[in-house]
């Protein structure tokens, strides 16, 4: 069921609902194109602060009622922040559809930031900084994306460091939504049982406000990559180990062949070639996996496993013997069709989590103004070929452009 309705409202602000009657729970949430690529130098980890303390104070509610007024009716209010994206969303019983879309309007139009909670937070904050430095399989990934876009705000960890976090105040947080907060940025999108006439009543009532700004920001591009490679020391009992490459952004034309190469390769199927060839046959790593994500003008394809400190050689080996066979043994027509359905299938059953869904939504209104139908993304899966892949991988895997970082 794919009935997408599309809405557009005078402050600039884009949306899209459909209308689902096959469940009693909603969802709704609205997605801003304001991450922490868009922080100045000195600004370090201000997005996801703000995601924090946007909960605090509205200029009618205090924090208590905010994080109450959908709890009390069984719904969960929640909020995240990435590289490029804000997003603030809930779940709730249908009937709730009002009371959830005014609080979201409230939270985003009418958010105070009480210097107090800005006090409180930072120690909050500080701990969500602890806790991924006690995590090397986590923090390494960060770590990671700072080498491969070195100088680059999109490199940058989006929790920011202990320093910055301490200095923000409450005009760093103003400033910032004035300067990246605007209608063009913002869009909302909604899965749930109510009329599509109803919720263009209520869009319009609640998200048809006044904004900071209509002043487009331009992000800064990331074009001077450099490769190498960086070993450190750590106090850790296995070894971790992250190798990769800028890649393709969103737009580009063969994002849907990296994301087959990526999940032929190592993505979350269990018969992946890293997981059955280095995992299952060799037995000297718990996890290994690659990943693609792409960004609006660039992207990064990666692999990280995990091992037994003396183990890590051999299987950077297997690894590049791994990427070795992808760009010189083209796939059977058997062996492309399973990976093309498998792929299929795990879009499809990503779709049923429907709060991942509604975010999905807003995400592609956001940067194609548009949401491609299952049978669009299937047709163009389908188009790949064999010789498509192994030209990519030989594109992409080139062993003198990956830059490598290892916790030893």
């Amino acid at each position: 069921m794919e009935n997408y309705h599309f809405y557009q409202l005078s402050n600039n602000m884009r949306g899209v609902h459909q209308h689902a009657t096959s469940s009693p729970i909603a969802h709704f949430g609205i997605t801003i194109k304001s991450g922490s690529r868009e922080e100045k130098e000195n600004e370090q980890g201000l997005a996801h602060f703000i995601e924090h303390t946007i909960f605090k104070g509205t200029t009618k509610r205090k924090p208590f009622h905010i994080l109450s007024r959908l709890d009390v009716v069984g719904g969960e209010l929640n909020a995240y922040t990435t590289k490029e994206e804000t997003c603030i969303y809930a779940s709730f019983l249908s009937d709730y559809y009002e009371r959830a879309m005014e609080l979201i309007s409230d939270i985003l139009f009418n958010s105070v930031f009480p210097e107090h909670e800005i006090e409180k937070e930072k120690d909050v904050v500080i701990d969500e900084i602890n806790s991924y430095l006690d995590s090397p399989s986590e923090q390494i990934f960060d770590d990671f994306e700072d080498q491969v876009f070195q100088g680059h705000s999109i490199g940058r960890n989006i929790l920011g460091t202990k320093k910055s976090v301490k200095s923000f105040k409450q005009d760093n947080l103003i400033e910032f939504l004035k300067r990246t907060y605007i209608g063009d940025n913002i869009v909302f999108s909604s899965i749930g049982n109510i009329s599509p006439k109803k919720f263009e009543k209520l869009a319009h009532k609640y998200f048809e406000l006044p904004l900071w700004s209509n002043k487009k920001v331009d992000r800064s591009p990331f074009e001077d990559y450099k490769p190498q490679t960086i070993s450190l020391e750590k106090e850790t009992y296995q070894a971790h180990c992250l190798m990769g490459v800028p890649s393709f952004d969103m737009h580009h034309p063969k994002k849907r062949e990296m994301i087959l190469l990526n999940s032929l390769l190592g993505g979350m199927g269990l018969n992946s070639r890293l997981n059955l060839n280095i995992r299952e046959k060799h037995g000297v790593t718990y996890t290994i996996e690659s990943n693609y994500s792409a960004y609006s003008d660039t992207g990064l394809f990666s692999i990280y496993f995990g091992s037994e400190k003396a183990a890590c050689n051999r299987i950077i080996k297997l690894v590049f013997k791994e990427l070795q066979k992808l760009k010189t043994t083209p796939l059977g027509v058997k062996q492309l069709h399973q990976s093309k359905e498998q792929l299929k299938g795990h879009i499809a059953l990503a779709q049923e989590n429907k709060v991942n869904l509604m975010l999905a939504l807003g995400k592609s209104l956001l940067y194609f103004d548009k949401i491609d139908t299952n049978q669009e993304i299937f047709d163009s899966i389908d188009k790949i070929t064999s010789e498509n892949l192994m030209d990519l991988a030989n594109l992409v895997f080139q062993e003198d452009q990956l830059s490598m970082l290892i916790y030893n």
